[in-house]
């Protein structure tokens, strides 16, 4: 009987390191002055001290994020190279809410068969995002599980490290009553919904990713690879210039009428205006295509809108102007603050 190695038992630690090879330079682009180990180090090391100088009272916030079955989507395309953009994106919004500077990220990529082609453009994507919204690559694993993940499969995830002022942390304190709800756009799905979509899209209407449909602009594949924005740059740059901000929220999973509520204090509601921000043609097909009311639509998916801020009506002109230095980041008034028990009206 011959001998059996770690190959022959689905594992292929050459392919591993030529993964490696193909994007050690590119994740190195992303180090800032702070990161002291690169990859192949058993963990990622960052110094702290000369960041944490500039704070009074740091706070490290995390998060941690993947980019669900929009993977299965990048899969049909065959085409991972804004993958990575999703997860730096997703993650980071999650933190930038909480009035976070990102810092790091650490990804997590497990497969059935390491294919460094597509791991190169997987990171590719995140090495691009990373840059441009200064943030640190740090590392991560890449993990060939044979018999846990089907063939093809592969899953992504990201964990997000960022610095805050204790006191400056956007908490939703002091949400009241008139206060405006501001929104920033999505492009698109972003990282939720695709399970609903997916089966709305190819197992109901029987489409698949290369279906042109009448209502949409490109490709049901390019639609819905459609890379998830970044708002970073803009809600920092508001913070920056004291806008004050008192909640923010990150439409992710659970949409609009859950993801609100949880920064919300007792005794506030808010009031969303439908047609206020733009709501996307994807989201008509999806709705038609399931007969889908808005309580489902605006539970399970964005509707058009990525992130919302609150901010005093006195506020809403300062943070426009603040915000002429992003055009590509416009922003919605959407709604305003009411009195009632932490839930969203559609009006």
């Amino acid at each position: 009987m011959s001998s059996i190695d770690y190959k022959a038992a689905g594992v292929d630690i050459e392919a591993g390191n030529e993964a490696v090879r193909r994007i050690k330079q590119a994740v190195e682009s992303t180090f800032s002055p702070h990161v002291l180990t690169g990859i192949g180090s058993f963990g990622a090391m960052y110094d702290l001290k000369p960041l944490m100088q500039q704070y009074r009272h740091p706070v490290l916030v995390q998060s941690i994020d993947g980019v669900g079955t929009k993977m299965m989507v990048a899969k049909l395309m065959q085409k991972f190279d804004t993958i990575g953009m999703d997860l730096v994106s997703a993650t980071a919004n999650d933190i930038i809410v909480l009035g976070a500077k990102p810092l790091t990220l650490l990804d997590y990529i497990a497969n059935d068969k390491l294919n460094p082609e597509i791991i190169e453009q997987i990171i590719n994507g995140m090495v691009a995002a990373c840059r441009e919204n200064d943030i640190s690559l740090v590392g991560g694993e890449t993990a060939e599980m044979p018999g846990t993940y089907l063939p093809g499969e592969h899953d992504l995830v990201g964990i997000i490290t960022g610095v805050v002022e204790k006191d400056e942390a956007v908490l939703g304190k002091g949400i009241t009553e008139g206060d405006v709800i501001a929104a920033f756009p999505s492009s698109g799905l972003h990282t939720n919904g695709y399970s609903l979509a997916r089966k709305l899209l190819f197992d109901v209407a029987g489409y698949n990713v290369q279906t042109r449909h009448p209502g949409l602009a490109h490709s049901l594949g390019e639609v819905l690879l459609t890379p998830h924005l970044n708002y970073t740059r803009p809600v920092l740059h508001l913070l920056a210039n004291k806008i004050p901000v008192k909640g923010m929220a990150h439409i992710t999973g659970g949409g609009v009428l859950e993801n609100i509520p949880r920064i919300l204090p007792k005794g506030c509601a808010v009031e969303i205006h439908r047609e206020a921000c733009p709501v996307l043609p994807i989201f008509q097909v999806l709705r038609e295509l399931g007969r889908l009311d808005d309580n489902e639509m605006y539970r399970t998916f964005n509707m058009g809108i990525g992130l919302i801020m609150i901010v005093p009506s006195a506020a809403v002109a300062a943070m426009r102007a603040a915000l002429s230095d992003f055009p590509s980041y416009p922003v919605y008034e959407i709604g305003r603050v009411v009195n009632g028990q932490q839930d969203v009206r559609l009006i």
